[in-house]
Order: C-alpha cells, then sequence, then structure tokens
C-alpha cells in the first residue's frame, strides 16, 4: 500500500526545501517543520489503524507495519514532532537552523524505513543513513560537539561493518533477504557470529556497555532537542526493536546468547547507574541514566520468556517517553539559567513549576515508583527474571538483584537532581528570573507536559492503554505471575498526599520556627548553601570503587579511546617502518621476498 510511501517520503521532502529555504525566512522554515512532521505523525496514524499494512515490489514483501513496528513508528512520529515544536522556541536564533530541520525530518523519515524495512538490504540503507544524520545533528552543536559527533560515527557508523556480516552470514545460510523466511537456530560457529554481531550493532544504537561511550559526549555537548530525540529516544527504540527481531524472530535462541544479553544487561544498569551517582553536570547524569536503562530492555529480551521480553519491550517505549521528558526539562533549565551544572543550581521549583512538575513526575518514572509508567514495565523485567528461575536458570537471582539494586540507585540519584535543581537554595552564580516570565514558553513545557501526562496514562492504566493495545499485540503468548490494582495504588497515593499537605497547613498555622541546622551533628553556618551534590562524592571515595571511578576518568573502559590508543600505537610503528630512506624500503622487499621464498620452499 503506497500509504506506508507517504511516512518516508513526506520528511524527506519537507527536510529538502528547510534545506533550500533561504536562511533569512526563518519563520518559513519553522512552518515547514512543524507542518511536516505533524503531516507524517497524521500518516502514521493512519497506517497504524489499518495494519498490518504492506508493500510488495515484484511479489517481494519491502515494506510491513505490523504489530512490533506499528506502536514503534507511532512514537517516533509523535516523538518527532513534539521535538519539532519544542525546537521552535530552544533553537530561535541559532546559526544553522535550517540544517537543523532538514536532519531532523531526515531522521524521521530514515527511522521510519529501518522500522518498516522487511528486507535486510533495505534495513542496512536505512540504517548507514541514520548514522549519518546523527553524526549530523550532533555537530549542530558547533566546534565544541565535533568531538563527540566522530565519535559517535565511528562506534555507531563503525558497527555497520559488523551488521553487513551478520546480514551477509544470514544470507548464506537461510539463500534470502526477507524477514519472514528467517529463521536460524543458534547451532554451530556462523550463526553464532551472526547473532554476536548484530547484538553488538543494536547495543551500539541503543547505548548498552561497552557501546555506551558516546551517549555522555553527545549529551554535553548536543542541543537539548537533538539529545532527547535521538539517543534518548529514536536510538533506543532502533537498537531494541532490531535486538527484538534478532532474538525473538531471526534466530533460535540457546542458552549461552540467552545468558551473553543477561549479563550485557545487569552490567549495564549496574555501571551506568553508579556513575551518574556522581556527575555534577545534569546532562552528563541523565546521559548515564539513558545508558542504564537500556540494561532492563536487554535483561528482559534475554530472559526468552513472553513475560519477560514484553516487559523489555514496554521498558523501550516507557524509556522513550520519561527519559525524552527529562532532556526536555533539562533543557528548559539550561535556557532558563544558562548552565546545567548542579551546584549552580537551585530554587527553581518556584520559577519553573511546570517544569518542576513534569521533571518530577519523569524522575519518579524513571525510578520505577507506581504507579507511574516505569513501574509496570520494570515490574513485568522482574516477572520474566523470577520465570527464568523456575525453568531452572540458577542465576536468575543475580539478574533479578541487579534490576532491584540499580532502581534503588536511580531513585538515589534523581533524589540529588531534583534538590539540586528545584528544591535547594538558589546559587549566587544563577542568572535572575527575567521580569515578565518565569517558566519556558508553551512551545517548550508543552511536549514536557504530554510526555509527563503519557507517563501516569501508560502506569495508571497500563492494562487498559499501552499493553491490551500496543505491546501484548506484539509478544504473543504472556501470562502475568501476579496483578497489582494501578488504580486502588493511585487512589492510596493521592490520600496520602493529600493528608500530608493538610498536615503540612496545619503546622503553619501557629508560624514558622527557625531553628539551627545540622549535618552530622555540626552546626551548619547560616549563610553556607547545601547542595546535596557533594554529598554523592563520597561514593567515589568507597575503597572498593575508588579505583574503579579512576580507571573510568582515564577511559579505560572507554572502546572509543582504547581502540584509538591501539590504533595510534599500530599507526607510530608503521611510520618508523615507513621512514622514506630508499635503503630501508629495499630491506623490507628483499626480507620479503626471503619470507615468500621459505614459505614456498617447505609447500614443495
Amino acid at each position: 500500500m503506497y500509504l506506508l510511501h507517504y511516512l518516508i517520503i513526506i520528511p524527506f521532502i519537507v527536510g529538502l526545501f528547510c534545506l533550500l529555504v533561504p536562511k533569512k525566512l526563518s519563520k518559513l522554515v519553522d512552518s515547514l517543520a512543524i507542518g511536516g512532521s505533524l503531516a507524517t505523525f497524521y500518516f502514521i496514524i493512519l497506517t497504524f489503524l489499518r495494519k498490518p499494512v504492506e508493500w510488495f515490489y515484484d511479489d517481494l514483501l519491502l515494506l510491513r507495519l505490523d504489530n512490533l513496528s506499528g506502536f514503534i513508528l507511532l512514537a517516533i512520529g509523535l516523538f518527532g514532532f513534539l521535538i519539532v515544536l519544542y525546537s521552535l522556541k530552544f533553537m530561535a536564533g541559532k546559526e544553522r537552523l535550517n540544517e537543523y530541520y532538514a536532519y531532523l525530518l531526515w531522521t524521521i523519515g530514515g527511522a521510519g524505513g529501518a522500522i518498516l524495512a522487511n528486507n535486510l538490504i533495505l534495513l542496512l540503507v536505512f540504517w548507514g543513513f541514520l548514522g549519518l544524520t546523527l553524526y549530523l545533528l550532533i555537530g549542530i552543536g558547533g566546534s565544541e560537539a565535533t568531538p563527540a559527533a566522530k565519535k559517535t560515527l565511528i562506534i555507531v557508523g563503525g558497527s555497520d561493518a559488523l551488521m553487513i556480516l551478520g546480514v551477509g552470514i544470514i544470507w548464506l545460510l537461510t539463500g534470502s533477504f526477507q524477514m519472514e523466511n528467517i529463521s536460524v537456530p543458534l547451532t554451530g560457529p556462523l550463526p553464532t557470529i551472526a547473532f554476536i554481531s548484530l547484538a553488538i550493532v543494536s547495543f551500539a544504537k541503543a547505548g548498552a556497555m561497552p557501546m555506551h561511550t558516546w551517549i555522555p559526549d553527545c549529551a554535553e555537548k548536543a542541543p537539548i532537542p537533538v539529545t532527547a530525540f535521538l539517543p534518548a529516544s529514536l536510538d533506543k527504540l532502533l537498537g531494541i526493536y532490531l535486538l527484538a527481531r534478532i532474538a525473538v524472530d531471526f534466530f533460535v535462541m540457546n542458552k549461552a546468547m540467552g545468558l551473553l544479553l543477561l549479563i550485557v544487561g545487569a552490567v549495564t544498569i549496574i555501571a551506568a547507574v553508579m556513575m551518574a551517582l556522581i556527575q555534577h553536570d545534569l546532562k552528563r547524569l541523565l546521559s548515564y541514566h539513558a545508558v542504564s536503562q537500556v540494561g532492563y530492555m536487554v535483561l528482559g529480551i534475554g530472559t526468552g520468556n513472553p513475560i519477560g521480553v514484553a516487559g523489555g519491550i514496554f521498558h523501550m517505549l516507557n524509556h522513550a517517553i520519561y527519559k525524552g521528558c527529562l532532556f526536555l526539562t533539562g533543557g528548559g533549565v539550561e535556557h532558563r539559567a544558562q548552565t546545567t551544572d548542579l551546584d549552580r543550581l537551585g530554587g527553581l521549583a518556584k520559577l519553573m513549576p511546570i517544569t518542576f512538575i513534569t521533571c518530577l513526575i519523569a524522575a519518579l518514572s524513571i525510578s520505577g515508583v507506581p504507579p507511574f509508567n516505569g513501574f509496570v514495565s520494570k515490574w513485568m523485567v522482574y516477572q520474566g527474571v523470577i520465570e527464568l528461575g523456575k525453568g531452572g536458570d540458577k542465576l536468575w537471582i543475580i539478574w533479578l538483584v541487579a534490576a532491584m539494586f540499580g532502581s534503588a540507585l536511580t531513585l538515589a540519584s534523581f533524589m540529588k537532581l531534583i534538590h539540586s535543581v528545584f528544591l535547594g537554595s538558589s546559587s549566587t552564580t544563577t542568572p535572575s528570573p527575567e521580569p515578565k516570565r518565569k517558566e519556558v514558553s508553551f512551545a517548550m513545557w508543552f511536549p514536557m507536559a504530554v510526555l509527563a501526562g503519557l507517563c501516569v496514562i501508560f502506569g495508571v492504566f497500563a492494562y487498559k492503554v499501552p499493553l491490551k493495545n500496543l505491546i501484548l499485540p506484539a509478544v504473543p503468548g504472556v501470562s502475568f505471575l501476579g496483578f497489582w490494582s494501578p488504580g486502588l495504588a493511585t487512589l492510596l497515593i493521592i490520600i496520602g498526599i493529600v493528608l500530608g499537605v493538610i498536615i503540612y497547613w496545619l503546622g503553619r498555622i501557629k508560624g514558622l520556627r527557625t531553628d539551627t541546622a545540622y549535618v552530622g551533628g555540626e552546626i551548619i553556618p547560616q549563610d553556607s548553601r547545601v547542595t546535596g551534590v557533594d554529598f554523592y562524592d563520597t561514593i567515589r571515595d568507597l575503597a572498593t570503587l575508588k579505583a574503579i571511578y579512576r580507571k573510568s576518568e582515564k577511559k579505560l573502559f572507554d572502546i572509543y579511546d582504547q581502540g584509538t590508543r591501539f590504533v595510534f600505537f599500530f599507526i607510530r610503528g608503521l611510520r618508523k617502518i615507513h621512514s622514506g630512506v630508499l635503503s630501508t624500503y629495499l630491506f623490507w622487499s628483499l626480507f620479503g621476498m626471503l619470507i615468500l621464498f621459505i614459505i614456498m620452499l617447505f609447500r614443495i
């Protein structure tokens, strides 16, 4: 059906017009961008309501919208529209605005093509194109973002070589590039190599360890809308979509590869959240949580049972919602205070109430606090791990403890963020508020409010809305180990909040009492300011963690940095050999001929 073509063609054509419009007509560029993203989202909704939708060319099924790709494409369309709307104000007056909107719309079109592709060659084309637009969008951040863009291109784009290898092996084993014809048992070296190659590609795109190191650099240097759309939302959807396809459809999983996914998931959860705890920059803190949450998705898919896989896929969707919201609120804070340094922020809750409320909801969601959406998907992942234990897995308790401990540390780090940015005392270095406006504009807070609202709806009405209409149709055979009543839980939470407010106001009747502040039994001077950021630095000084943090600061765990060091070590060796001296080259030529002569002599 040609309706599928519109989802790819519209953003590409509108993006081209954005690129060609004169720079002085910025309002026209804004209108084209918002109109193109809205039209794309509209056609995505129409297509989603008609699924399954297929398009054939010469009896080959090239594009397909099914239950799995359907809701992912729906999310891409929604996030694309909201990011463009947010950018109208955040990117106003910035240089290279035409290029920014063109690359953004092309990314939406390329992502649609990758999700709809039913042919592996077509998937390769769109996947490679998305690596290029990712590089270009990060580069919009200017010269400071160039190293981050290059690092991203090498890690994400370089993994495309493994994707080609995996696809080539699949064709060798099945004789087909059509996804519906692929089902390879993981027996023997070739299928295993193909699976690991494609899994690494998905890890690089989604940001699972050890392929994650581009995300913190991207978050720190790229414009916030780019970070909110790509590493926080779109790349998670694409990476985990590919992992779900290869683990559920392309290959018949075995225990060894399932164990690989479980290990990667557990390590990613704990290691990344430990890095988030010690961050002093708002964007880097959020970026490490974007990495940590991928662990839950990989862990869920690694269980191999329907409830775990459904939980991992649902967490993928939930993460795109609350993490996109968190980065957008971070952008609002940066736009308002002109800094993302947690030590220089504080007291913004009164100045930015909408930003504060939406950030609080998203923070509770990512921490797995009921009744928000993050709790439901994590709870499903926990059930998948428990189901794995029932099947005889002796390590299931390790995966469960890692997942639950990661949630506790996530909540701890977001307590630090909320206090440092919104609830703490104002910093003397924070710019004073504008006289007539304290909150960010409608174009910026509306996308935050929509995503925060989805955090609530997808949690309170989890069974009736997202699970029933989006997740369970894509993962058949799900059986829950236990149910919880989100409506009753929400009611009890609301009652508790109301009682807390009543007690608080009753305590204010007699007026406020000023007293001396203490920390650890020591008096805090009245003119001092406690941010809560430095308190978490004590974790860095723990004997068991100090050496690990120190090695991390030296980039010992950075696959890009270590790879660069190895390459340049090899290059330095070649430079010594290629000295430009003729006699040296003659020596190497004669030495090579001697080696060939010896080989041929022994073969005879």
